[in-house]
């Protein structure tokens, strides 16, 4: 086989910048965190065009299927050319939604939260609680 048809998916990860590093690459694989068909991957598991594989880092999962095989690591612009993002949207947008979230934060020195305060961080929390049908007046 040519040296191009060998390629590591950590190294090939490293070089389309979905990792900083390519240990980082190779840690991901390792913690079982890429994936091919549901199935923990080696780092030295060779890359094949064609192929899908689930990429989780952090709390961001991608779906990336390999467009062409890259050895060296190449500028974002060039990179995103061998490789295919399938990530469904609403992943993404919930991806994104994250770092939207109100931030809950109390002043310094404000002491510890009433209990009205607690009821109300907890409907920003959760969402409102449905609270209907506590006191019927019906009831005998």
């Amino acid at each position: 086989m040519p040296e191009k048809e060998k390629l590591r998916i950590d190294k090939y990860l490293w070089a389309i910048r979905a990792f900083k590093t390519r240990s980082m690459a190779t840690e991901a694989c390792k913690a079982g965190r890429v994936k091919i068909d549901k199935q923990n991957i080696k780092a030295s598991h060779v890359v094949k065009v064609g192929e899908i594989y689930s990429v989780q880092k952090g709390a961001q999962r991608k779906v990336i299927k390999v467009v062409d095989l890259l050895e060296r690591r190449v500028d974002a612009k060039t990179a995103v050319l061998f490789y295919e993002d399938l990530t469904p949207a609403e992943e993404t947008v919930r991806y994104k939604s994250m770092f939207h979230s109100p931030l809950l934060s109390r002043d310094r020195g404000t002491g510890r939260p009433t209990k009205k305060d607690r009821r109300e961080i907890d409907d920003l929390q959760q969402g409102p609680a449905d609270h209907e049908g506590w006191f019927d007046e019906d009831e005998s």
